[in-house]
Parts: structure tokens; sequence; C-alpha cells
């Protein structure tokens, strides 16, 4: 199993009261409660983190895009991807993703990943997101063609990376008369792809599609719900497309806290990871976080049914450890949980959450640093001879 450390960078220093003020720390949340000398601190911080990461023997270290809110102060993964590309010397660098559907110009970001993957010497994995329904909010973008265009973005930029220049694109969305990108990416024929997901029914037939085959990865819902989600994936390879899908194809999200005993590291994680579910993550009507014609009715009620944030749940650190969305324990709890986890899901990528909500940087690193010295070379030993195989008969796609 690969393993990567996974950062959102939160604005950790918000005021939480400000839940009782605005509907949510997404879209209208003044950005008058950023303080910037606060966020040069977070962000040097955050850097640091994961440079320790790749330091410690993680396979990978990986940013995101997020826009206008407190959740993750990453507006552009690109910045982060690129600030971490000189220091971080062996360990992968994922950007998980990048909404090139968001942009009138994907080509932009096209260049910007090939810039990285050139510096990098071909270390670059590349994410294609949609962007949360809130992200259409921010960026005054129609979540009505954001499956279209996201598909249409990705076959441009693919494209761009992989046909000789200069040719013309003429799309739905997308016209350029001249598509010729300097640079040229490391990787041959491009850098890798994944597709983290809500759980889009579209998405997960797109990802699995012969023609991709494209790590599908699961976020911030209770285990039986990302076990549904990643057979899912599979049964879509075998039952629709005809072929079995290998286990490098699937990956798992969580975030992680790991302490001397379970006691200590409960009480630890108790104040960030409630502060994460109930301020952090979005609370905000169903129509901002999955505006109309953003997905399918099928993929809605899907998502209704399985994601907590959309239920609007009041998080307990008992809870979320409860249903498996949170990972947190004494070493021999973290290791056994997530083996078992593993039997049962057969997922050869994991990336582990290990900053979270208001987490102050003393409790991150030694988080990050218990992590790899007691559980990531457990996960690491860990491959398809463990894991008890696909049964498609549990297999339910609504």
């Amino acid at each position: 199993m690969r393993v990567m450390s996974f950062h959102l960078m939160p604005y950790a220093d918000l005021d939480l009261a400000v839940k009782d003020n605005y509907r949510s720390v997404w879209v209208v949340l003044p950005n008058t409660e950023f303080d910037p000398v606060k966020g040069h601190h977070l962000y040097n911080r955050y850097l640091d983190e994961l440079e320790l990461a790749a330091e410690l023997g993680f396979d990978g270290v990986c940013v995101n895009e997020h826009h206008q809110n407190a959740y993750g102060i990453m507006p552009s993964p690109v910045v982060t991807a690129s600030a971490l590309s000189r220091r971080v010397k062996t360990a992968k660098i994922a950007i998980l993703g990048n909404a090139f559907c968001l942009r009138e110009n994907p080509l932009t970001l096209a260049e910007e990943h090939a810039m990285i993957d050139c510096i990098t010497g071909g270390r670059l994995i590349t994410g294609f997101v949609r962007g949360v329904g809130a992200e259409y909010f921010s960026t005054g973008a129609n979540p009505v063609w954001s499956l279209e265009r996201h598909q249409e973005a990705h076959d441009l930029v693919v494209q761009a990376w992989t046909r000789p220049g200069p040719f013309a694109f003429e799309g739905k969305h997308f016209h350029f008369e001249y598509v010729n990108v300097w640079p040229r990416p490391f990787q041959k024929p491009h850098p890798p792809i994944w597709c983290p997901s809500q759980g889009s029914l579209e998405t997960v037939e797109w990802a699995a599609h012969p023609d991709r085959k494209y790590v599908y990865l699961q976020t911030y819902s209770p285990m039986p719900s990302v076990q549904r989600y990643l057979d899912l994936y599979r049964s879509t390879a075998e039952t629709k497309y005809g072929y079995t899908a290998n286990s490098d194809r699937i990956g798992w999200c969580a975030p992680v806290y790991v302490a001397d005993t379970d006691e200590q590291a409960i009480n630890e994680a108790r104040p960030h990871i409630e502060a994460m579910f109930n301020v952090f993550l979005p609370k905000v009507s169903e129509m901002m976080f999955f505006p109309p014609g953003y997905m399918s009715n099928a993929s809605l009620k899907n998502i209704l049914a399985h994601k907590p944030a959309a239920k609007y749940e009041k998080a307990t650190v008992e809870g979320l450890i409860e249903k498996g969305i949170v990972i947190i324990g004494s070493p021999d709890t973290v290791r056994r949980k997530l083996t078992e986890a593993h039997h049962k899901m057969g997922f050869q990528e994991f990336l582990t959450l290990l900053q979270f909500g208001t987490m102050p940087g003393n409790l991150a690193e030694k988080n990050i640093r218990l992590f790899a010295a007691e559980v990531l070379p457990a996960l690491k030993a860990l491959s398809d001879k463990e894991y008890r195989g696909f049964e498609r008969p549990k297999v339910a796609a609504e």
C-alpha cells in the first residue's frame, strides 16, 4: 500500500463563534475574518508539516483546491505544490485536485502542472475534480454544466499533454485555435490522474471507464459507505466495462490521530475534529452545496443518504469513531482498524489527514511523527494478499 499525507490547510485560528453569526464558513464568511499575519504563520507551518511527512517516509504529500472558506485556504494548490517541489526530494506531490472545469482556460493549469512535473522529474500526481457545489457560487460558474465542462476540460488537457502541437480544439465549452502547451510534462504519456469524488455515480462511471481507469478516492463517509462506493467502482468496471479493477485504482482518505493510549488520543483530538465537522465543513443549504443541475437525482439521493455533513448532524468524536469516519486511538488501535478496513475494501492508496480543524502545530507534529514511526510501516506492507477480495453481491448502486 502507498500512504500519503494529505493537508487541507484550514484557517486554524478561526474564531469558532462565527458559526453563530454566519450561516457558513464557506462563501459568505467575510474575508475580514482572515488575518494575513496569522495566515503567513499557518501557510509556512503547514508546508513544514508536509515536508516533515515526506522526510519521515510517506510516499507522497497531497494538497487540494477550495475557494472563499476557512475549511481550506488553498485557492491555488499549484502554488502550494510549487513551494513543495524543490524541498520534497523523493515523495510524490499530488494535487487532489484542481477544478479545471471552473476555469475559462484550463490550459493555464495544464501548463502549470507540466512545469511542476518537470521540476520534480516526474513526481506529480494530477487530480481532476469538479469542485463542490459551493465553489460554483464562489466563482460564478454555472453548476448545470459542471459534468460536461469537467469531462471536456479533461479531454482538452490530456490532448494538450500528449498530442504534438499546435492543433485546434473545438468543444462545446472550450474553443482554442492553437493548443501548443509549453512545457510538456516529464512523465509519459502524462502525470497519473486521480479522481477524488463526493460520490457522484456519473463520476464513478467516468473514472472507471477503460480509457481512463483512474484512481477513485473517497473521503469523509462512514466506513460502510466508503466500502459501498469503492465496491461500486469495482462493480462498474466488471459489469459495465468488462474488466477487473486493480486495487491500486482504489483510494481512501480519512482523518487519523495517534497517541500513546486510546483515551489520550480521543481527548487530544476531540476539540479539533469536532471543530472540523461542526464548523469547518459546509453548514449551508442543500441548494448551495448541491445546487440544481450539479448532479443527477440518483447521485444526490446517494450522497444525502451517506454523507454526514450533508445531513447537518452534530458530530462528536465518539460518533465519528464509531462510524469509521475518523481513525483515532493508540498505535495498536489505529493499525488494527486500518488493517481491518483494508481487508474489507482492498484500497492500495491511503491518504491520511494528520492535521485537521483547529489542531495546533505541536499536536500535528506529534501526530505525524507517531504515525510515521508506529503505523506507517505496517500499512506499507499491506497488499492484495490481505484483501478478502471483491464480494460483488454486496454492491448496491442506490
